[in-house]
């Protein structure tokens, strides 16, 4: 059976495109450029609207003077908005960046929490950043869903809804839990390489025989 009675591909289908994409991306992995949870936090929150092509050049300019809480506490605000100018929304990315800072400090010793909680609390982090620290920066499984994951799953009919959590929580429900860190970044490398938001290459993708959308289109 490719499809599930809630219009979702059946976790037999879903492991067979899991395959596909191991053998089509054998190499994808985070986008962004890091060294510690602390810069991973950084880098994702500089990410929001952002490519993570431009920010991996704006944090080699701002890791090179400032790669702890502590650092980029002293550059100060000015300086900070200064050097992460070119990612956009800088002076409220800056803000946030500047009160994870002193939270980090006044509470968890200056490190990054590992758990789910502690990070939702600290200033410009949603479930998506904490998902996507989680999983890059501890190992542990998680689910991020951004742009990219939200419409290929949507797609393939991996996982349906209309929220980024609701896409999440079909995912993780399908998906064995030690697939999903790795299952995140293939769905990325899918949706920017052939899934693509404006005119997909469906005539190119290895999973258009699975994929709902494609045999949806088929039957009209």
């Amino acid at each position: 059976m490719v499809e599930r009675a809630s219009g979702c591909l059946s976790a037999a289908a879903a492991a067979e495109i899991m395959t596909r994409l191991k053998h089509l991306y054998p190499k994808a992995k985070s986008g962004l450029n890091y060294t510690t949870p602390f810069e991973l936090l950084v880098a994702t929150i500089l990410s929001a609207q952002c490519t993570d092509e431009r920010v991996n050049k704006v944090t080699a300019q701002l890791f090179a003077k400032a790669d702890t809480p502590e650092a980029v506490l002293a550059l100060g605000r000015e300086e900070l908005e200064y050097i992460i100018r070119e990612c956009g929304l800088f002076r409220s990315k800056a803000r946030y960046i500047m009160e994870a800072c002193q939270m980090l400090l006044a509470e968890f010793e200056g490190e990054v929490p590992a758990d789910f909680e502690s990070l939702m609390r600290l200033p410009g982090v949603g479930r998506k950043t904490a998902s996507v620290i989680l999983s890059n920066a501890f190992g542990i499984p998680a689910m991020p869903v951004d742009t990219h994951v939200f419409r290929v799953s949507n797609r393939l009919g991996l996982a349906r809804g209309k929220t980024p959590r609701e896409v999440e929580e079909g995912l993780k429900e399908l998906l064995p839990r030690e697939e999903w860190n790795q299952a995140h970044h293939l769905l990325i490398r899918h949706g920017r390489q052939i899934c693509k938001a404006r005119n997909p290459r469906c005539q190119v993708c290895p999973l258009e025989d699975l994929c709902i959308s494609a045999l949806a289109q088929q039957n009209e």
